[in-house]
């Protein structure tokens, strides 16, 4: 029961500290997942990640899903999905509440402004962190690079190139060990 109590207010205290959706939560889903809990491992967490962003949904919240199931089954996902969900419940209901009449406040548009610049911050933070557990070889790299230039120079579906890497790091890894 303690685990179940404990992911609840970890996945709480990362839905209620983090704006911007699920690139801008994996800083802090990192920093409590892998590192502060030990749930699980930044390659796991990077693989759940990847999962979380071809299912449908919101990324984070499919990410607290499977470290949920990992660490107590339906119920812990169940749980760690209710965890992640009910911070933004709350606070969204609250400032629909507050902000109807302030959206043409030129303080409120600037204080948001600020947000947006932040949120990059925080998401070219997490990709730094996450290139040293995410590319480990040339192969690694070359579809990294590959996958990169398809998403920013082409109009091709992420979850495609989700996919497609998934089945390329697959075949890469029966070649490998038949090299061996």
């Amino acid at each position: 029961m303690k685990i179940l109590w404990d992911l609840f207010f970890s996945c709480f205290k990362v839905g209620l500290f983090t704006f911007g959706g699920g690139a801008a939560m994996l800083p802090l889903l990192q920093a409590e997942f892998a590192e502060r809990k030990k749930w699980v491992s930044e390659k796991d967490l990077l693989d759940y990640y990847a999962i979380g962003q071809c299912t449908p949904g919101i990324i984070a919240i499919n990410t607290a899903t499977f470290i949920g199931y990992n660490k107590g089954g339906i119920l812990g996902a169940v749980i760690a999905t209710l965890g992640m969900v009910m911070p933004s419940l709350i606070i969204i209901l609250l400032i629909a509440s507050i902000l109807r009449g302030y959206m043409d406040n030129p303080y409120v548009i600037h204080a948001f402004a600020g947000i947006r610049i932040v949120v990059v911050a925080l998401i070219a933070n997490a990709v730094v962190g996450l290139w040293k557990n995410g590319i480990r070889n040339i192969f690694s790299g070359v579809i990294f690079i590959l996958s990169l230039l398809l998403l920013v120079f082409a109009d091709f579906s992420p979850v495609m190139i989700v996919l497609v890497a998934l089945l390329t790091g697959y075949l890469y890894q029966i070649w490998q060990r038949r090299k061996l």
